[in-house]
């Protein structure tokens, strides 16, 4: 079993930055890829980026592509996503979630293990 807490989220004004962080306990030996989603009230779950288990490979959803940065420290077994210019539309609930896979994935149904999610609200 591997548990996933988030942190980091909160209010910010249109144009500002949050840095969330993931820390992982439990089974982490690995190998683990981590994602993360969001879920804004209404809307289905929705990927938002990913990164393989040795960290050097990443993926990023088109909405969010060269604004969202995702990384890890495995020594830490911490993943972040560091959000710049940030839009009133990427307020939601963020999760991060870990899969049993060297390779990350895109869909939700493919990862094993979940976060309880951070509340990111952005202001206009």
């Amino acid at each position: 079993q591997v548990q996933l807490v988030e942190s980091g989220g909160g209010l910010v004004q249109a144009g500002g930055s949050l840095r969330l962080s993931c820390a992982a306990s439990g089974r982490t030996f690995g190998p683990y890829a981590m994602g993360w989603f969001r879920q804004a009230p209404g809307k289905e779950r929705e990927f938002v980026a990913a990164i393989n288990w040795s960290g050097d490979t990443t993926y990023t959803a088109d909405s969010v592509k060269g604004r969202f940065t995702i990384s890890r420290d495995n020594a830490k077994n911490t993943v972040y996503l560091q959000m710049n210019s940030l839009k009133p539309e990427d307020t939601a609930v963020y999760y991060c979630a870990a899969r049993t896979s060297y390779y990350y994935a895109t869909t939700p149904k493919n990862y094993n293990y979940w976060g309880q999610g951070t509340q990111v609200t952005v202001s206009s």
